[in-house]
């Protein structure tokens, strides 16, 4: 059985816990989502996803 969760949202839960738990402030939340937001933006974005997807492509091989 495959769950897919959005990556999206697991991140989105993950800042909720940090700043629920006072791990992080709302102001640095605030600069990493715009951080986050903008190198979306730039030539680094492909670099990103391919990295993203090569790690996630590698956890749910180990899973099996």
């Amino acid at each position: 059985m495959n769950i897919t969760i959005s990556l999206v949202l697991l991140l989105a839960v993950g800042v909720v816990l940090l700043l629920r738990f006072k791990a992080v402030g709302a102001g640095a939340a605030v600069v990493v989502a715009l951080f986050g937001f903008y190198l979306a933006g730039t030539d680094a974005a492909d670099t990103v996803n391919q990295l993203v997807t090569a790690v996630t492509g590698a956890l749910a091989d180990a899973g099996r």
